[in-house]
């Protein structure tokens, strides 16, 4: 008697735990996870499937994961660039104070139909307002993500955000309680800027996520204004004070970390803290020192910092990752392969899957997630190829993307989206006026 299966993909070259391209298998794919990965004839023989995907001409890999990105910013976009500095306080979070709950279902509409058709599975929202609304077109998308309610407890924000420490952790409470475990989502607690949080606020939310058993995450290290800030009041770094508070752990994820000291390095890997770069958003503040991060054992992932920052794509985050470690490292060191295809792109899936509590995540091999992206390889730029990893990193963008798999469930095929009414909500942000 065979066995059942929810989906076949026929004919699916793949890349492997080692990004090396394997050919002429077909995948099965039951209760979310990779079932086997066998020839079509022999699946066939054991398996019977509810549905069947045609791969032939595609090359699959894992789906991508952008750790750090933000739904409340998507009508922003080409409002930012070029902008003097400190866009945060100038633009970002008055934009934030006038959200609501329809222009954050739109917000995330787009963001999700922009992450599906790039190629990105999962997904780590720093935080924002209206968030309900945001949970609610993410469960319907089919997208894996983490979710977290914008925390600051600062005197003299806008009156539509301010709130005391205790009620933004309720707040959280509330989002947690209703999403976190419901589909793919997940709920996280978030310090949105600590300069903007007070002790109180910290150690709440960093009880609050250790209590229920989830992340806790915040922007690190990004500006020198930051780093100052603790100096000058706490005579220690950002990290160290999370440090002395007793904040840091497995479940902390640091967005951007680009201003470390040794010390705070070390802290890092000696509390197995997770941090995420933002290429194109960290170019206009500092290169992170990524191999060194490396070297220590510190996971490092990728994010977009949302597409106020330079749009959603994972490919372009890292051609520009790619870039900067190669400007900044390599070529001191005549070195060009000092931030190797492969370890980019362990970063935008392995590393990511970790930051989603997914450690069984970001590879294709049997008994792993079913998070799986098609490209299609039909294409001039892609047709020829040498180390197919090194031909990925290069070459490929969002639009050759053809197929998208989260947790066996089919979210996009042969480009088109199946989850979402994409031409409802393209007319919809065609009537948006800001």
């Amino acid at each position: 008697m065979k066995k059942h299966a929810d989906l076949l993909i026929r004919h699916a070259d793949y890349l492997d735990e080692n990004f090396e391209l394997q050919k002429g298998s077909s995948i099965a794919v039951a209760d979310g996870k990779i079932e086997k990965i066998d020839t079509l004839e022999q699946l066939n023989e054991t398996y019977t499937f509810d549905r069947t995907l045609d791969g032939k001409g595609c090359v699959y890999l894992p789906g991508l994961v952008d750790a750090h990105m933000h739904t409340g910013q998507q009508l922003l976009r080409g409002r930012v660039l070029d902008e003097m500095p400190m866009i945060w306080t100038r633009i970002m979070l008055p934009f934030e104070s006038t959200l609501t709950p329809e222009k954050m279902r739109l917000s995330a509409q787009l963001a999700a139909l922009d992450m599906i058709q790039s190629g990105t599975a999962g997904f780590i929202d720093a935080g924002s307002y209206y968030m309900e609304e945001a949970a609610e077109v993410y469960r319907e998308s089919g997208l894996r993500g983490a979710l977290s309610f914008s925390t600051m407890d600062q005197k003299g924000l806008p009156a539509s955000i301010a709130m005391d420490a205790d009620e933004a952790i309720r707040r959280t409470d509330a989002l947690y309680d209703a999403f976190h475990g419901k589909g793919n989502l997940k709920v996280y607690y978030s310090l949105r800027s600590l300069i903007s949080c007070s002790q109180e606020l910290m150690e709440a939310a960093g009880s609050r996520a250790r209590e229920r058993g989830t992340m806790l995450q915040a922007h690190m290290n990004e500006y020198p204004g930051e780093i100052n800030f603790f100096m000058e009041r706490e005579q220690m770094r950002p990290y160290e004070y999370l440090e002395k508070l007793g904040i840091l752990g497995e479940n902390f994820i640091g967005a951007h970390s680009l201003l470390l000291s040794e010390d705070e390095k070390q802290l890092l890997a000696q509390r197995g803290v997770n941090v995420c770069h933002c290429p194109f958003s960290n170019c206009g503040k500092a290169a992170p020192d990524t191999p060194s991060l490396m070297s220590k054992g510190i996971p490092v992932s990728l994010g977009t910092d949302g597409a106020a920052h330079g749009g959603l794509s994972l490919w372009n985050e890292m051609k520009i990752f790619r870039s900067v470690m190669n400007l900044h490292f390599g070529v001191p060191l005549s070195n060009p392969a000092v931030m190797p295809a492969k370890a980019i792109l362990k970063m935008a899936t392995v590393n990511g899957q970790k930051c989603l509590g997914n450690p069984n995540g970001g590879v294709i091999r049997e008994g792993a997630s079913a998070d799986l992206i098609g490209i299609d390889m039909q294409k001039p730029h892609l047709a020829i190829y040498g180390h197919l990893s090194n031909t990925l990193l290069e070459s490929v963008n969002a639009s050759d993307v053809t197929d998208s798999i989260v947790g066996g469930r089919v979210l996009m095929e042969k480009g088109q989206i199946l989850t979402l009414d994409q031409e409802k909500i393209l007319a919809e942000a065609k009537n948006y006026h800001p």
